[in-house]
């Protein structure tokens, strides 16, 4: 397995995560691509610093966002933004290194979210163009 942090993933997930996702510290999560991945039916992954890792090393909860690139990267980019919000999801409100399960992280909600998603990013567009017609 190669893995390699990707600046572009991150992008996109803190802009996600600044949307729908205020509770996320997104200073604690790293994207990464992985390559060479003998799982099947996986597009990505969510790894957590768990508790005792945690009191171990003396940090705070940490995350990282696994997109196994020989199938991620073959999504249109609605499927790459749903699955950046699947994994954000599996990430709880209280940050403290746990997991949401499949039963919250699933199609519905997952849906939803993109929905809200891209209907805040229509209204930042829309704001930024009004503001600019202010000048």
């Amino acid at each position: 397995m190669k893995y390699l942090f990707s600046p572009e993933l991150q992008e996109k997930a803190e802009d996600i995560s600044k949307s729908i996702f205020p509770h996320i510290k997104i200073e604690h999560i790293k994207c990464f691509r992985s390559q060479g991945s003998k799982s099947r039916g996986t597009i990505a992954r969510c790894h957590a610093l768990g508790k005792v890792m945690q009191k171990a090393l003396g940090r705070e909860a940490f995350y990282v966002l696994e997109f196994i690139s020989e199938r991620f990267d073959k999504l249109p980019e609605e499927e790459k933004t749903k699955t950046i919000i699947h994994e954000l999801m599996h990430v709880p409100k209280s940050f403290g290194g746990g997991f949401k399960h499949h039963d919250f992280v699933n199609h519905r909600n997952i849906k939803n979210m993109y929905e809200q998603y891209l209907k805040l990013k229509e209204q930042s567009l829309q704001s930024s163009f009004t503001d600019e017609g202010k000048i």
